[in-house]
């Protein structure tokens, strides 16, 4: 009965989820606060019957029910209870139902009720968004109750189950995924608001403000995950390294850079009105790799260590998904892109202009990724030949730019907006650099076998590290956080 109560929630929210993606958007043009409202009610209310559906099928796993096809394939009666219920969302079909839940709880949170302090135009912008939302929890639904239905009965029930994949019987494993689809989502939530501000024609610092938290929880929250499964990595399957450049892991790292990129970019859009173009198209960018990596994860293309399925109907679905979310808003953002041209008034020795760097090194980095992941299945549908992209190729090329970017992470907080530098700059520089030149000496007396690259890379984390502590340690001296003044030279 319960299994039933959580399908016939997870059909309701779905049909609600399709009308938070029409009724907002009807109530922006009409420019009725009423009709809104309505929108945003149904936005909560959907996200209360998938919160429903997921606790069905959580207590389901706790209850051993093996009249469930998801129950009997992923647990077992004597498993601990962690177990059975981070097996709920082992498995495609539940992790799935997770990923939508976060997605309408991201969605809930949006409709919540607006600020008393908002203008007219950005309740506008925020019904959009909610709008935008509800297509993709709408999509997602769809993809869950017609190709991945967790709740699928057994005519004849074993006595016990299978069991959860002895690999992810781990507390580490039981945290990874949520954390990871929080991050996912949360770029969900920025892409949103990118689309509901070309939809408007609203891409201000208002706009910028609004996304900002969605962006640094996306952020913070695959952060979290991706350092749980490399944590998770290193001790069960003895993987070394600061990476080990699978394709799964590549597929959390790839959006992780994006959000990076964004999380500063979207900060300029605030604060000085700048790189709207750029922050629009990094909003659609990591969303996009977000997708992306669940198409890799699902559809069977490249085999991990970890992969949730293999079903090439389910990899179509995520692709056709793919290109909607990709496409129609580049569309749209080559509708509206000259509207958002803003005169640079800013010299590239500047804040503005160290931002800029940092991005376009993270998306180059992420570029770099994306090549080494999908190169070798390019290579072999085009010609035949198999090829494996490894370590090598990413220590040649991902390595270096990495090292541009901390090199720069050192200096770039010491420049202030419209250009010049922070107080003390020259003074914490030297500092790091001092740092950085004795670290060096004492790691090749204690350990002159490292090599080259080796020394390098410790070299650069000194000089960050430096940069950090001796940046805190005059702040702290002289009894304030110094605010800096556009162009006052270094002293």
């Amino acid at each position: 009965m319960i299994a039933e109560l959580g399908h016939f929630a997870l059909i309701a929210a779905f049909v609600l989820a399709l009308g938070q993606a029409l009724v907002p958007l009807v109530g922006a043009a009409r420019r009725d606060a009423v009709i809104i409202a309505a929108g945003h009610a149904l936005a909560q209310l959907s996200a209360v019957l998938v919160l429903a559906a997921f606790a069905a099928l959580v207590i389901s796993f706790v209850r051993s029910d093996f009249s469930l096809a998801l129950v009997a394939a992923h647990s077992h009666s004597a498993k601990p209870l962690i177990y059975r219920i981070s097996g709920s969302w082992g498995n495609h079909e539940g992790s799935l139902l997770l990923w939508c839940l976060i997605l309408a709880l991201f969605g809930a949170i949006m409709a919540r009720k607006p600020a008393a302090d908002l203008s007219l135009q950005e309740r506008f912008l925020k019904a959009r968004a909610v709008a935008v939302q509800g297509m993709i929890q709408a999509a997602f639904l769809a993809f869950s109750l017609f190709t991945s239905n967790p709740f699928l009965r057994l005519a004849e029930p074993p006595l016990d189950g299978r069991g959860l994949n002895p690999i992810l019987q781990d507390p580490g494993l039981a945290l990874h995924p949520p954390m990871l689809y929080l991050g996912y989502v949360g770029l969900s939530a920025s892409f949103a608001y990118a689309v509901a501000g070309l939809l408007g024609g609203q891409i201000d610092r208002s706009w910028a403000a609004a996304m900002r938290p969605y962006v640094t929880i996306a952020w913070a929250a695959l952060t979290c995950g991706i350092a749980l499964g490399s944590w998770w990595a290193y001790y069960e399957l003895g993987w070394g390294g600061w990476w080990f450049w699978d394709p799964v892991e590549n597929a959390s790292l790839m959006p992780w850079l994006a959000a990076t990129a964004l999380l500063h970019s979207v900060r300029v859009a605030e604060q000085r009105e700048q790189l709207k173009s750029w922050t629009v198209l990094l909003a659609i960018l990591g969303f996009s790799l977000s997708l992306l990596g669940t198409f890799i994860v699902r559809s069977g293309l490249l085999t991990s260590v970890h992969s949730f399925a293999s079903d090439p109907a389910r990899g179509i679905f995520i692709l056709l998904l793919l290109g909607l979310a990709t496409g129609l808003p580049l569309l749209l953002f080559a509708w509206r892109g000259p509207q958002l041209a803003a005169r640079a008034d800013f010299p590239l020795l500047s804040r503005e202009g160290a931002l800029i760097l940092n991005n376009i090194l993270l998306v180059s980095a992420s570029v770099i990724v994306l090549v080494g992941t999908f190169y070798p299945l390019a290579l072999e549908l085009v010609s035949g030949a198999r090829i494996t992209v490894g370590p090598p190729y990413f220590t040649a090329s991902f390595n270096p730019v990495m090292a541009v970017l901390i090199a720069a992470m050192g200096i770039g907080p010491l420049l202030v907006w419209r250009g010049g530098w922070r107080p003390k700059a020259r003074q914490i520089m030297m500092i790091a650099g001092g740092i950085m030149l004795a670290g060096t000496v004492f790691m090749l007396a204690i350990a002159p076998q490292l090599s080259p690259a080796g020394l390098s890379g410790l070299a650069l984390m000194l000089w960050l590290g430096g940069s950090i502590l001796a940046d805190i340690g005059l702040r702290w001296r002289g009894g304030s956080w110094p605010k800096g003044r556009a162009g006052r030279a270094v002293t």
